[in-house]
């Protein structure tokens, strides 16, 4: 007996969702289990069941894509969600992923790559294509920028950051860097003092948290 991978598709036009429909019936190991015009269907359907992956629009009436998403991985924080939608803004994109998307795609999509996404999320994986994740990459390397000028950290602190969290000693990040190691513990200390930590590990995770590294 084939596993089944089971799929919801939230979408306000019925076109779409008859399109999702009859594209994704054709391919033997998928079975679409329901329907969600707006987000407050695509509530009620996690209310009685759990798809394998769901298929959300971003512009739907009443509870947009995203908020629905939002409020069910709150409540279902393995929820494996894509979002498929005509927005590439790096707006929308961002807010999918932090409210808990696993894969984003654009409408103009083709079969083999909605598939694979399909596949990749219901597999535990994450899933988007070169040019949202060329959008991605570029908003969290904006950010960095960013908050690394914020926190007033220099390219230089930022190279010995990179090679403190690899896990290099002082040395040799003095010899990668061309630079004395009294000059690597100097940038260290100054990195401690901005960071508003007093060791290493918190070094670290403040850099990660603040998408410093």
């Amino acid at each position: 007996m084939i596993n089944k991978i089971t799929i919801a598709i939230a979408d306000d036009h019925k076109i779409i969702r008859d399109g999702l429909k009859a594209l994704l019936s054709n391919i033997s190991d998928f079975e679409i289990i329901a329907f969600a015009e707006d987000g407050e269907q695509l509530l009620r359907i996690f209310e009685e069941s759990i798809p394998d992956v769901v298929l959300i629009d971003i512009a739907m009436p009443k509870i947009n894509g995203l908020e629905a998403l939002k409020t069910l991985s709150s409540s279902n924080p393995n929820i494996k969600a894509i979002i498929l939608s005509m927005h590439d803004d790096a707006d929308y994109i961002m807010k999918a992923i932090q409210n808990g998307a696993k894969g984003y795609l654009l409408k103009n999509t083709d079969e083999k790559e909605l598939e694979l996404a399909i596949r990749t999320v219901a597999d535990g994986g994450k899933f988007f294509n070169s040019l949202v994740s060329n959008i991605v990459i570029e908003n969290l390397s904006h950010s960095s920028l960013k908050m690394s000028s914020e926190i007033n950290v220099t390219q230089r602190e930022l190279e010995v950051l990179k090679l403190v969290a690899k896990g290099f000693s002082n040395k040799l990040i003095a010899d990668q860097l061309l630079i004395s190691s009294r000059t690597v513990e100097t940038h260290r200390l100054n990195l401690l003092r901005k960071l508003h930590v007093s060791n290493t590990a918190e070094l670290i995770k403040k850099a990660s948290d603040s998408k410093l590294i």
